[in-house]
C-alpha cells in the first residue's frame, strides 16, 4: 500500500506534468518534440514538465538545472536518455544509490535507494537557460518536494542556477540562508536549517567532454553525501 510520502509525491508529479504557466517554455519543449534529431525518430516524446524521481524516504535530494531538450523532454524521467545522466547514474551508482548505472527510459527498471533526482526549472529551456521569471513561477514545485521528502538530509546542487535556485527553495521555507549567499563552488558545503548543501559542477556534455568534472570528482561528491547521512 503506497505511503502517505508516496502519494503526495504521485499527486505532485501530476501537477507537475500539467503544468503550462510558461509560455516560452511550453512551446520550446513541445517544438523540441516535434522536430527531434535523427537518432530519436519516431520516439513518441513526453513533451511536458517532467517531475521528480527516486526514493520516498530519500536522505539525498540531487537538484539539476531543467530537463534537456532530447533527454527527460523525451523520457519524461531526469537525466534520463542522454549523457549527463550517464553519468550521473553511473556515480549514483557506484555510491550504493541507485540499481543500475544506466537510465535510458521510464521503463528500464532503474531503481533509487536514499536518493531522489529533481531539477529547479521542470521543463526544457532554449538553449538551458532559462528566465528568472520562469524559474520563479517553478520553485514552488522544489519548495513542496522538500516539505513531503522530510528525511532529507543532503541536497547536492548540479551547476550554479541549480545551487542558487535551491537556496531560493530553502529561504521559501523558511530557513534562515547564510548572507552573503553561500557561493557556489565545486565541493563548497554549507549546513541550512536541516540540510548539507554540497556544490557539483553540472554533468552536462560540456564539463564532462573538458575534462572540467571527471568521474572521480563525481565520485567523491556522492561518496561525501552518503559520509554525511551515514554519520560518517
Amino acid at each position: 500500500m503506497p505511503t502517505d510520502t508516496q502519494k503526495e509525491l504521485a499527486l505532485l508529479a501530476e501537477e507537475v506534468a500539467a503544468c503550462a504557466l510558461c509560455p516560452r517554455l511550453v512551446a520550446w519543449r513541445e517544438e523540441a518534440a516535434a522536430n527531434p534529431p535523427r537518432r530519436y525518430r519516431g520516439w513518441r516524446y513526453w513533451a511536458r514538465p517532467v517531475p521528480g524521481f527516486g526514493d520516498p524516504r530519500a536522505r539525498i535530494v540531487v537538484v539539476g538545472l531543467a530537463p534537456g531538450a532530447h533527454g527527460a523532454n523525451r523520457t519524461g524521467r531526469p537525466f534520463t536518455g542522454d549523457r549527463s545522466g550517464q553519468w550521473l547514474y553511473a556515480a549514483m551508482h557506484s555510491a550504493g544509490l541507485a540499481s543500475q548505472p544506466t537510465s535510458t527510459d521510464r521503463d528500464d527498471g532503474l531503481r533509487l535507494r536514499d536518493a531522489y533526482v529533481t531539477a529547479v526549472v521542470r521543463c526544457a529551456p532554449p538553449a538551458n537557460r532559462p528566465a528568472p521569471a520562469e524559474r520563479d513561477r517553478c520553485l514552488p514545485y522544489l519548495d513542496r518536494e522538500l516539505r513531503v521528502l522530510d528525511r532529507a538530509r543532503v541536497l547536492v546542487g548540479l551547476g550554479a542556477f541549480a545551487w542558487d535556485g535551491t537556496l531560493l527553495a530553502l529561504r521559501g521555507l523558511g530557513h534562515e540562508v547564510p548572507r552573503p549567499k553561500p557561493r557556489f563552488t565545486h565541493g563548497a558545503e554549507v549546513e541550512i536549517g536541516p540540510y548539507v548543501m554540497l556544490g557539483c559542477y553540472h554533468v552536462s556534455q560540456q564539463n564532462t567532454f573538458t575534462g572540467k568534472l571527471t568521474r572521480e570528482m563525481l565520485d567523491a561528491v556522492f561518496a561525501r553525501a552518503c559520509g554525511i547521512v551515514s554519520g560518517s
